[in-house]
């Protein structure tokens, strides 16, 4: 994926924690259970999170060129949706076999991450 495009997809993925945020506020506060009110709250701060790591890490990489710094935009970019999205899809009730991708969606933010603390290690002082 190109700087440009997660430069973008990170903050689409900003604006909509914020739109699913308040969604799930006020539109889903007297719908659903505590437990998935909480889950839902859950996926909107991995998303946001994450959104802002995306344009942070990209930014950095505009700067360096360090390529783990790209793995580490695209890892985040299909790691939000996989996270965040089969969370946001399996409360709304849309498919149970969605399950195991939010653990998988988890593991891939992880690698993610460690892309970002190879370009720091590889950083010359």
């Amino acid at each position: 994926m190109t700087p440009k495009l997660l430069l973008t997809l990170g903050g689409l993925y900003g604006l909509l924690g914020v739109l699913l945020g308040a969604f799930g506020a006020h539109g889903l506060r007297d719908r659903l259970e505590p437990s998935q009110l909480d889950s839902w709250q859950t996926a909107v701060q991995y998303q946001l999170f994450h959104a802002i790591a995306l344009i942070i890490v990209m930014v950095w990489f505009l700067h360096t060129g360090a390529n783990a710094l790209r793995y580490a935009g695209g890892l985040f970019a299909v790691g939000i949706t996989l996270f965040s999205g089969s969370i946001y899809l399996l409360i709304l009730g849309s498919a149970s076999w969605l399950g195991p991708i939010t653990p998988l969606g988890g593991l891939i933010l992880m690698a993610g991450w460690g892309c970002v603390i190879y370009a720091g290690l590889s950083l010359q002082s």
